[in-house]
């Protein structure tokens, strides 16, 4: 009994030594796993942190490279667009730091650290050629902006590049330039010595072709009335609008109904030789002279300075720069010479026989005629246009050129119709010599 009672505990012990060993197994493959459970988890952690930090890296690359690429071309794209957004950026920038200095702190000190190298830097050189260009004819400048922009002057008078003298023709109109077909005779085979701005009512819409030297000629305009101070501020405009190239040395007003009287070379070397400018001035006593002054108008301007002349000049460049720099004499003309002064035939010859008389012929190269009285001038129609009367206009009076006395006296003329067109052209070739 005793041996079959040890029996049975030697095989309990067996039984439970193996039950442990089953159990001790169990745990150390539940451990296993959560090893692996932990390992596995922490892996895909790894993974997805490397590839967030990978691809924010590279977004910032990208958002580097942008900031270099912008900064690298900036120079390369200078337009007018870009440099009026500079100044529009200088002014905010200028208005915000009077604002306070809590504005100021609120700004960002700098927006990138990251210098470009040399190698990276590609900039547009902005030549003299640039500089002197003139703008398109129709630019968004307002006469304030213009006339500020034309009375610029360089202090050093000996030019740094090659140019040819121009005359600038301006011509004052209310629609298309009747007589474009004879001046385009006059013009043609002389292309680099010539500059042509119109001036015509803000609401004509003509079209012009394009083998015409007056296609794209118009320049910003307003409305004009004759005998008003808008006269003289049309003036201002073409000559301003002139004054811009720097090539114009000559300047001459004409009209829709004016004609040249000599070929393009003879006014050309007739104008660019003179040692004076041509703006008619006089003394006359009466109702359309003096009659016309304004008391109100002492004490920058007496009675005895009071002049009277044609509005249709031939001025050089000096002069032109003094008309569109004027604060003084138009002022007073605007705020004093009403329409029953005409202002037109008295500011020029005014201001300059007060202020630049001594370069001054006090003579006009435009021929009018106005002998049959009134407020116009005589017209001349087709049976009004012979060899004998163009010669009477292109010898007819005596003058002083240069200190030397001369028949060759006037220029232009006025005022023809287009009826008269036909026989110009017939006698253009053979009386006024036109190629």
């Amino acid at each position: 009994m005793l041996g079959k009672s040890m029996k049975n505990k030697e095989q309990q012990c067996k039984g439970a030594g193996s039950y442990a060993k089953l159990l001790g197994a169990q745990l150390d493959l539940l451990n296993f796993f959560g090893h692996a459970l932990v390992f596995g988890m922490g892996l895909l952690i790894g993974v997805t942190l490397t590839f967030f930090v990978n691809k924010l890296s590279l977004i910032n690359f990208q958002i580097q490279q942008l900031s270099l690429l912008s900064n690298t071309l900036q120079p390369t794209l200078l337009s007018s667009t870009a440099i009026s957004s500079n100044i529009s950026l200088f002014i905010s920038n200028n208005q915000t730091k009077n604002n306070g200095a809590r504005n100021v702190s609120s700004l960002p000190k700098k927006i990138n650290q990251t210098k470009p190298s040399s190698s990276m830097i590609r900039v547009t050189r902005i030549g003299l050629r640039e500089f002197l260009r003139p703008p398109m004819m129709m630019h968004d400048m307002t006469d304030e902006e213009l006339l500020w922009r034309a009375s610029m002057v360089p202090m050093i008078n000996n030019v740094p590049f090659k140019h040819t003298p121009k005359v600038a023709f301006m011509f004052l109109t209310k629609g298309a330039v009747l007589l474009a077909p004879l001046w385009e005779r006059f013009f043609k085979g002389n292309e680099g010595l010539y500059s042509i701005y119109v001036h015509s009512h803000p609401s004509f819409n003509g079209t012009v072709p394009e083998t015409s030297v007056f296609h794209g000629r118009n320049i910003p305009s307003q409305e004009v009335r004759w005998g008003e101070n808008s006269m003289i501020e049309a003036e201002r405009r073409l000559l301003a609008n002139a004054l811009v190239d720097f090539s114009n040395q000559r300047f001459v007003l004409v009209s829709e109904s004016c004609i040249p009287l000599f070929n393009f070379s003879t006014i050309y070397w007739y104008l660019m030789n003179s040692n004076e400018t041509f703006v008619e001035a006089y003394d006359l006593p009466g109702e359309v002279g003096r009659g016309r002054y304004k008391p109100k108008m002492m004490p920058l301007i007496r009675v005895s300075q009071w002049r009277k002349g044609s509005q249709w000049f031939q001025i050089d460049r000096d002069l032109a720069l003094q008309i569109v720099s004027d604060h003084q004499y138009f002022p007073v003309f605007n705020k004093y010479c009403k329409p029953n002064c005409y202002s037109d035939e008295h500011y020029l010859p005014t201001m300059v026989s007060i202020e630049y008389w001594k370069r001054n012929s006090n003579r006009t190269l435009t021929w009018v005629d106005w002998s049959k009285g009134g407020p116009h001038p005589s017209r001349y129609y087709r049976t009004d246009v012979t060899v004998q009367f163009l010669n009477k206009l292109r010898y007819g009076t005596s003058c002083v050129y240069n200190g030397r006395t001369t028949n060759m006296c006037h220029l232009f003329a006025r005022k023809f119709t287009p009826h008269a067109l036909d026989r110009l052209l017939r006698f253009a070739p053979k009386i006024m010599q036109f190629n």
